[in-house]
Parts: C-alpha cells; sequence; structure tokens
C-alpha cells in the first residue's frame, strides 16, 4: 500500500511540473505584442513637416590666405597639426616625431628618461588644448627625414606618429 501511494504522489507531482511550464507560442505572443507596440511608437513619434526640428548650421570663419598654412602631403604620410609648448627640452623644428601621449607629467618624464637613455634627444610638449603632454623623440625641418626616422621608431614604438606645430 505505501509502494502504491508513493508512486501515486511522484506520478502526481510529475504531472504537476510538467503541465506548469510555459509553452513556446506564449513566448511568441508576447514577443509579437512587443514588436507591435514599438513599431507603434516609431509611428507615433514620427514628426510632422511642422515639428521637424532644423539643426542650426555653423557659419563659416574664412581666414586670410596669409593666415592660412599649408603642410605639403604629396608623399601621402600623415602629420597631425597642433598647437604644443616645449616643456621639458631644446625646442622643436617644423616637423616632430611623437612616440607617447600622457594625461600625466612624470609619465611622460619616465618614457623622456627612457628615450634620453637610448640616445635620443627627447622633449615633452604639452597640447594645452586636450590637456596632453606629448613625448617627442626626435625633431627635424623636412618631413622626409622626420617620416624616415618614424618608421625606425615604430620597431619599439608602434604608434609613433608626426606632428606639426602650429605655433
Amino acid at each position: 500500500m505505501k509502494k502504491y501511494m508513493v508512486v501515486c504522489a511522484s506520478l502526481c507531482m510529475a504531472m504537476a511540473i510538467t503541465s506548469c511550464g510555459s509553452s513556446e507560442s506564449a513566448y511568441k505572443k508576447a514577443y509579437e505584442k512587443a514588436k507591435s507596440q514599438e513599431a507603434q511608437q516609431v509611428v507615433d513619434n514620427t514628426p510632422t513637416a511642422e515639428e521637424a526640428v532644423v539643426a542650426p548650421v555653423t557659419p563659416v570663419v574664412t581666414k586670410p590666405a596669409n593666415q592660412t598654412r599649408v603642410v605639403d602631403n604629396a608623399d601621402n604620410v600623415s602629420v597631425r597639426q597642433e598647437r604644443v609648448t616645449v616643456i621639458n627640452g631644446t625646442g622643436l623644428k617644423n616637423f616632430s616625431v611623437v612616440v607617447g601621449s600622457f594625461g600625466l607629467k612624470a609619465n611622460a618624464e619616465g618614457l623622456q628618461t627612457r628615450l634620453r637613455n637610448a640616445g635620443y634627444d627627447a622633449q615633452i610638449v604639452k597640447n594645452e588644448e586636450r590637456n596632453m603632454f606629448r613625448v617627442v623623440a626626435a625633431t627635424f625641418d623636412d618631413k622626409a627625414s622626420a617620416a624616415a626616422n618614424r618608421d625606425k621608431l615604430r620597431n619599439d614604438y608602434p604608434d609613433a606618429w608626426l606632428l606639426f606645430n602650429t605655433k
């Protein structure tokens, strides 16, 4: 008798557990309902011609030709133009090879020390606009020499790039 009651209780429990499960169709119906509500919201939120907002257009500021500095890019070497000031070093020429950019001066000084130990005349410059310290490994008068030096430095510093100081 006890065995019969245990078997019946187990059978009832198994049926109760399996019958409580949600069916896939219920999930599908809920998904379709949510999608239709979302589509309705998109239709309701579409502005009419009177409600459309027109973004303001920024006026073009023209400069006289004597204030525009042109950097030759015929050799297809990218150069970033920034206004920087020398923090620690002898001074910049027209083109510089930057091997590191830091928000903290101490980090820039650490890289500068490593570069000087490796034989480079490393300098630290600061871009006030972005509040970044740039570590310059070498500086050159011409772009071709700077690009050649940058390519050589990319073995150790893969993110090295060229800087043209807009002074």
